[in-house]
């Protein structure tokens, strides 16, 4: 798909502006970056995936500036160009990023490995200068300031991989970047916009981060760290250009297990946990061995579990036919929900991301019980008596680790459903290089900061709330965990539980009586904000309808896919 050479003037239109701006600072962390010990190529600069070696820049050189007045608020971004590209190295593209951000992203660069082209493509070299340039946008010339966004026009069998820009209406020299030969290339999507003008312009300009659009464990697409840029894009439509494949099965720049628990050491987070909070985590073992029972489909007894696991059921997939609850005797049960801090371990599973430039570090915890939600309703706060709850809560964060360097580079925290990647800019650190995690009160989701955040409808103040707060209920993962999986080190490295095999539900199905719960929440509430229980169901999240017992990591999404936002 290519949108053509129509070019448009933002300066006579007034909705991008050119700007002088102080530009966005680099961003470091608060400690160096470790040093890590010898054996692997993880940390060395560079990465091979293939024919191809790549590095990281993350120094660059602006090309342009605009900011975009919206209702009043004015957003600026800036496009830039690697610099200090190694020696030998070529350029894929150009970075783009908002102003109110550090600096803080990268763009790939490569060069093809010597001896490693196949027999049959020996004509056919892994790099190629484009053909031609194709403008997709433009300022107005006869203005100072302007900018240009060239695709570079890719030979026959070879891919673009980003946008080029310049500051002047001639093309680019051919020389300036590189299309890389198809085979060594995967499909990419758009992601998250960075700006777009398409709700206050006729001639609207969008600008997208670009990731690859197959992600997780085997997955082989290497983000190239690009931008891309036009007019419009529907979610079918195919991306002019490409990311990277990496064609290196050895992974040879993953970690090793020493190198892994160097950088929990220096990177695992404290995770506080709510002042209020009634249902603390405990280790697997600890729950185990403090009552919790096995049930089968058609069985009224429970069996004990030992402190391993080894009766449980392992492999196949979850069919509902096992799961596990508490003791059967009130004391047993509530001595079993308040959980055991000083057992918690965070249970890690250690898997490449982005096509093994990156590693993802997955911390699990494990909560014996999940209490109930608070629903919060315009001002009105309410705690439910049943609403929420369920047996056996597992909740996780990832820290996301740039294999060039060992550097953290994102944490996904895991919300409920869904979650989202704060950037490290974006972090709270409490010590060295190690991040706070929040654990919501009762629900045990994962948040960057402290504060309430609402599950529901924001804009009518109506969901399930979400608090956090530090208090003296607190686990420092950095020391308190275990390593359970990491596959790509080969077998024996790394011995799994056995309760990580257990892919049925860790708690019972609960259906919930929410018409009964709600209406006693209606009554209280003034006539003014009152709503029929109808209309009040369809604004609250489906966890108020019933909890289908959880399954452990290994049966989430997460554990082959990539994390979901």
């Amino acid at each position: 798909m290519s949108f053509g050479c129509e070019c448009f003037c933002w300066r006579n239109n007034q909705e991008l502006h050119h700007h002088h701006t102080v530009k966005p600072k680099p961003f470091s962390l608060p400690s160096p970056i470790p040093k890590f010990s010898q054996g692997s190529d993880f940390s060395r600069g560079t990465i091979r995936l293939g024919e191809l070696e790549v590095a990281k820049v993350t120094n660059f050189d602006s090309i342009w500036s605009c900011t975009l007045l919206l209702q009043g608020k004015s957003k600026g971004v800036t496009f830039y160009k690697p610099a200090q590209i190694p020696h030998g190295f070529f350029c894929l593209g150009h970075y783009c990023q908002p102003d109110d951000h550090p600096l803080r992203g990268y763009v790939l660069v490569a060069h093809e490995v010597e001896g490693t082209n196949h027999l049959e493509l020996k004509n056919l070299p892994a790099l190629k200068n484009p053909v031609s340039y194709s403008l997709i946008w433009g300022t107005d010339s006869t203005h100072n300031g302007c900018a240009y966004f060239w695709l570079p026009i890719a030979p026959k069998g070879y891919k673009a991989m980003g946008i080029y820009v310049t500051d002047k209406p001639m093309q680019p020299e051919l020389e300036e970047v590189r299309c890389v030969r198809e085979n060594l290339t995967e499909a990419c999507e758009a992601c998250d916009v960075i700006i777009s003008t398409e709700s206050i312009s006729k001639y609207p300009f969008q600008v997208w981060k670009t990731r690859p659009c197959e992600r997780g464990m085997m997955a082989k697409g290497v983000s190239v760290g690009t931008f891309f840029c036009g007019a419009y894009l529907n979610s079918e439509d195919e991306l002019d250009i490409a990311c990277l494949k990496n064609l290196d099965c050895t992974l040879h720049a993953m970690p090793n297990l020493d190198q892994v628990q160097s950088l929990i050491k220096n990177y695992g987070p404290t995770i506080f946990f709510h002042p209020d909070e009634e249902y603390l985590p405990s280790s697997v073992p600890w729950f185990f061995k403090n009552g919790a029972l096995l049930y089968r489909d058609g069985k009224s007894k429970g069996d004990s579990i030992d402190y391993k696991g080894s009766i449980l059921p392992r492999g196949g997939e979850n069919d509902s036919e096992y799961w596990i609850d508490l003791p059967e005797d009130d004391e047993s049960r509530d001595f079993l929900k308040k959980g055991d801090l000083e057992s918690t371990v965070l249970y890690v599973h250690v898997k490449p991301a982005l096509g093994g430039t990156f590693t993802d570090i997955a911390m699990w915890v494990f909560c014996p019980f999940n209490g109930p939600a608070t629903l919060k309703i315009g001002l009105v706060t309410v705690p439910m008596n049943k609403i929420g709850e369920h047996v056996g809560d597992w909740e996780h964060y990832t820290l996301r680790v740039s294999n060039f360097n060992g550097e953290l580079w994102q944490i996904f925290f895991s919300e409920h459903s869904g979650g989202r990647w704060v950037d490290a800019s974006e972090l709270e650190f409490i010590e060295g290089n190690k991040a706070v995690v929040y654990s919501s009160k009762h629900g045990h989701a994962s948040y960057a900061h402290a504060g309430m955040y609402l599950q529901g409808s924001s804009k009518l103040g109506i969901g399930l709330r979400n608090d956090n707060a530090r208090s003296k209920f607190y686990i420092d993962s950095s020391v308190k965990y275990q390593i359970v999986a990491a596959e790509y080190l080969g077998d024996g490295i790394v011995e799994e539980p056995l309760w990580l095999q257990f892919m049925e539900e860790w708690g019972p199905t609960i259906v919930y009586d929410s018409r009964s719960e709600l209406d006693k929440v209606i009554n209280i509430l003034p006539l003014f904000v009152r709503f029929s229980v109808e209309n009040i169901f369809d604004l609250f999240p489906t966890e108020l309808y019933g909890e289908e017992g959880p399954t452990g990591p290994k049966e989430k999404h997460n554990w082959l896919g990539d994390e979901i936002c």
